[in-house]
């Protein structure tokens, strides 16, 4: 995964009490319900990126940015955030099967796994045209490593 420019639409959230769960599918919501697709300019493809980012320094906090990586940054529609993403090294993690039940084991296995050395700089999850194959779907978990 190499660095890359989004736009999309964000939330800033918390893993404590289960804020995270809320907040991230309150912003998939908006994502799918206020037709986000189309109103992202200078797309580079149509996978959809979620990017998790902003950690502090308890890593419960953090940014999310649902959106589309992007050519430039120079045209960001009201509302909606545009940056670039260092992602760095990372390990690339992958989901398969139903959504979102099948990320949320791999992301289960991704908090557990104590052999990882996170970054915590950018990681991303990669919806491409596999993450509409139903029970057959997939995506692609990259976490920035030290």
């Amino acid at each position: 995964m190499n660095n890359f420019k989004i736009i999309g639409i964000s939330t800033q959230t918390t893993n404590e009490n289960g804020q995270s769960i809320q907040d991230v599918e309150t912003l998939w919501n908006r994502f799918w319900n206020e037709n986000i697709v189309a109103q992202v300019p200078n797309k580079v493809n149509e996978d959809i990126y979620a990017v998790y980012t902003d950690y502090e320094s308890d890593y419960m906090r953090y940014t999310l940015i649902i959106g589309f990586p992007v050519s430039s940054l120079d045209d960001i529609p009201n509302d909606f955030v545009g940056r670039e993403i260092l992602v760095g090294n990372s390990e690339k993690f992958t989901s398969k099967g139903k959504m979102p039940e099948a990320i949320l084991k791999t992301w289960s296995e991704i908090w557990t796994n104590k052999k990882l050395k996170r970054a915590y700089r950018a990681d991303v999850t990669v919806h491409g045209k596999k993450y509409f194959d139903g029970k057959n779907a997939e995506v692609e978990t990259f976490i920035s490593i030290a």
